[in-house]
């Protein structure tokens, strides 16, 4: 018999071998069996750790609430409380002129004195008149009593002794024009008379400035008067660098009709007058203070119609859209009002989400920098 008849049937008789043994084990019925179960084995379920990775991830930070003063600066110029231009009440010769210009002066003190010997003999006569009609009233009254004289002699005794009072009155009205003081405490600013010159009834004689307090004025813009009151806090930088600390004094109740601002004044105690009156000075106001956020520039967005706000989420991780009103602008971010107690506001990711959408928030580490 050929060699290679041979092989073939060896090879044949080695398949039929194996073939039976792997019938007589039964892993040829268990095949299909196996399939089903491997086809019904249940899926693991997804951890919440895979459902996290399978949302957006936006950074969130806890807000801190502070109390917060708006501060409106703007420029301005000292000025004097009071000042009024003293004139001579009478004409005449200045007989005294004891003011100089520069020169501190208390209320009541003598600015000037008009020479006028007339009017002082004037009173004088008056005087002497009101006490001769004075006698002939009290004798007529003692004459009517005893019927001596009639009621009509009383009567004329008793309306020229009243004329006898107004000619005085008038007379010393008159010598008292003749001296001029000062109607409060201050500096003199000018004296534009001098000793010896004569002067008519009007003619100023001498400025008088009142600088304790000194007044700041400037005017704040029709935006943001609605934040300044009387009693407001103030800061006031002077030109020479000086810091002085104020209050709102007065805020006008009508704008200016040129520039729609509001002129304000802020009082400042100078009781040794170094603060003189005309000097450029850059005035802080401070509105009330109110409860607010500071976050940075870039956590600010707009919603589809335009409102100011930001993006927050609360316990469940859901995203919000809160508007909120910007009250300042720091060097060190924003300051907002508007963000209630319990939310978390999105710094990072809040422009790639929308309202409603459930997020993985990571807190902020904290220290880390706004800007």
């Amino acid at each position: 018999m050929p060699d290679h008849i041979r092989y073939h049937r060896i090879a044949a008789l080695v398949v039929l071998i194996v073939a039976g043994a792997w019938v007589l084990t039964g892993q040829f019925s268990a095949v299909g069996s196996q399939e089903a179960q491997a086809a019904q084995k249940p899926t693991p379920a997804a951890t919440p750790s895979d459902a996290a990775r399978d949302l957006p991830t936006v950074a969130v930070i806890t807000p801190v609430y502070r109390a917060h003063s708006q501060a409106i600066t703007i420029s301005g110029a000292t000025a004097p409380d009071k000042a009024t231009a003293l004139a001579a009440r009478t004409s005449g010769i200045i007989e005294a002129l004891p003011v100089q210009k520069g020169a501190r002066i208390a209320r009541g003190a003598l600015v000037v004195r008009i020479e006028g010997p007339e009017f002082a003999a004037n009173v004088t006569t008056a005087e002497a008149l009101l006490a001769q009609r004075r006698h002939e009233l009290s004798v007529a009254e003692k004459l009517n009593k005893s019927g001596n004289t009639s009621d009509t002699a009383l009567t004329a005794a008793r309306s020229s002794m009243a004329a006898a009072e107004a000619q005085l009155s008038q007379a010393r009205a008159a010598a008292d024009r003749l001296t001029l003081v000062a109607p409060f405490n201050g500096v003199v600013g000018d004296v534009p008379v001098e000793l010896g010159e004569w002067v008519q009834t009007g003619t100023p004689v001498a400025r008088l400035l009142a600088l304790d307090p000194i007044v700041v004025k400037a005017e704040v813009s029709e935006t943001d008067i609605g934040l300044i009151h009387v009693g407001s806090k103030a800061e006031v930088r002077l030109i020479d660098g000086r810091r002085l600390q104020g209050k709102v004094r007065f805020v006008a109740a009508e704008a200016s009709s040129k520039t729609r601002t509001f002129p304000v004044e802020v009082a400042l105690p100078n009781p040794d007058g170094k603060i003189p009156a005309g000097m450029t000075a850059e005035l802080t106001l401070f509105a009330p203070a109110v409860q607010a956020v500071q976050v940075r520039r870039s956590v600010i967005t707009l919603s589809g119609d335009g409102t100011l706000g930001v993006r927050a989420v609360g316990s469940d991780d859901v995203v919000k859209f809160i508007p909120v009103k910007l009250i300042d602008d720091t060097p060190d971010g924003l300051i907002i009002t508007g963000v209630p107690q319990g939310l978390r506001v999105i710094v990072s990711g809040q422009d790639m989400v929308k309202d409603g959408a459930r997020v993985n928030a990571v807190a902020q580490p904290a220290g880390q920098p706004l800007e």
